[in-house]
């Protein structure tokens, strides 16, 4: 195994237990017990498990059930309808071609989604959203018609509503505007600069921040957390994705938490115990465990 792809060693143990607000166990290496011990040895106790697709969700649904520290979050990902519709390959890890499919195929998945959501331990919709970076200007009809629908579930069920939103940010805000956003609305891996920030304050979303806020390049990140109410924040690794400098471009987990977390308190201004106890907070009233 080189360098690069070896996982990072475990960091120091957080004082003040915490949760990963959103992480994809399905696509990383390792059983689930082997991710939520060592996770649990750093002091993240909790961990979303968000499907992107009707099987990942499925799996997302099961591995809730079968673990009290993991919670589920359930959706089509927004590159996922367009796929749907077009009867495109599916890139993710249960991908496989699929046959021509059309609006009735989408409606079946979302029915499926709905289903889902209706389960106890499902807490979450998402990650839904728009994505305008990785699909084109023909699909862009369908990611919406998929993000109305979720947020209309989510609603329905009472569940928190988990929002992925990539060069897209008036449209998504449009979208919640006009839909009415669910009570507990959270984006996730903000990407947005502290001016969204503000207005995500005022509609009282939550923020979710992954690694990428450590980055060399991401000051617009780092401004819009200073300004993000203290009481909207989350803390995320998106894992395998979006791993924390000084480990950037090695596998993420949901036991380097701690690394993020500590970049925010010193953002912040805040001691790492004091943030951390707030983010806990926000995390289990976000998703209503």
């Amino acid at each position: 195994m080189s360098a690069k792809s070896a996982p990072p060693p475990l960091p120091e143990p957080l004082r003040v237990p915490v949760a990963d607000s959103h992480t994809h166990l399905d696509m990383q290496e390792g059983t689930v017990e082997e991710a939520l011990a060592r996770a649990a040895a750093v002091g993240v106790t909790t961990l979303v498990q968000v499907g992107c697709d009707l099987d990942s969700s499925r799996w997302a649904a099961r591995t809730a059930a079968e673990h009290r520290a993991v919670h589920a979050s359930v959706a089509l990902h927004p590159n996922e309808a367009p796929r749907i519709v077009l009867g495109e390959t599916s890139p993710g890890p249960r991908g496989g071609a699929r046959e021509p499919g059309g609006d009735a195929a989408l409606d079946d998945a979302l029915a499926g989604i709905d289903e889902l959501a209706a389960l106890p331990h499902v807490l979450a919709v998402g990650e839904t959203g728009l994505d305008h970076f990785r699909t084109g200007p023909e699909g862009i009809a369908a990611q919406e018609r998929s993000f109305r629908a979720h947020i209309e579930i989510a609603k329905r069920h009472g569940k928190a509503l988990v929002i992925h939103d990539r060069d897209a940010h008036a449209d998504v805000l449009r979208v919640l505007a006009e839909e009415g956003a669910p009570e507990r609305t959270i984006f996730h891996c903000y990407s947005g600069d502290a001016e969204m920030a503000e207005v995500c304050a005022a509609a009282g979303y939550y923020m979710s921040f992954a690694g990428n806020v450590t980055f060399k390049n991401a000051q617009p990140l780092r401004d819009a957390l200073a300004v993000a109410p203290r009481e909207l924040v989350l803390v995320e690794t998106d894992a395998p994705f979006l791993t924390p400098v000084p480990y950037r471009g090695r596998p993420n987990a949901s036991y380097l938490i701690p690394i993020t977390l500590r970049a925010m308190a010193e953002i912040k201004g805040l001691d790492e115990e004091v943030l951390a106890g707030v983010v806990a907070a926000n995390t289990a009233e976000a998703f209503g465990y």
